[in-house]
């Protein structure tokens, strides 16, 4: 649950949330567009059902678009899916490598800012340093 929070920690600072939200409205009304245009879709849950296989790509085959408009929804759905998965691992990805190249920063700087004042350190920080450069090679 922890990491679930972070998640979505992350997706809210990268404003990823306005995209996902854009996606469910639009599935919402796709599966719609699909009840009322294909014949052999007739209920709401058989729709979302269609689309979510759609926009996975799962494409189980027991409900088929038959109509022009269906297709339609369905290859726009598609695209769209593919298209978030990939924003959202590379965003995520990009993120994570950005706050890793930031904590190597702080820590080379509180590094330097040591060696800078080495004649002051106590013998414990010198010895601790010394284990640092040990565990880096």
């Amino acid at each position: 649950m922890k990491k679930l929070r972070l998640l979505w920690k992350v997706i809210k600072r990268i404003n990823f949330d306005k995209v996902l939200y854009g996606f469910v409205a639009w599935y919402a009304l796709a599966s719609f567009l699909v009840l009322i245009t294909e014949p052999g879709i007739t209920r709401l849950g058989d729709a979302l059902w269609y689309m979510f296989v759609a926009s996975t790509s799962i494409g189980f085959g027991d409900i088929v678009a038959v109509t022009f408009i269906g297709r339609l929804l369905t290859v726009i759905t598609t695209i769209y899916e593919i298209v978030i998965v990939a924003m959202f691992s590379g965003t995520v990805v990009s993120y994570y490598l950005e706050v890793v190249h930031r904590r190597e920063e702080e820590t080379l700087k509180l590094f330097l800012d040591k060696m800078e004042h080495l004649t002051e350190l106590t013998p414990e920080e010198l010895q601790e340093i010394e284990n640092k450069v040990k565990e880096m090679r």
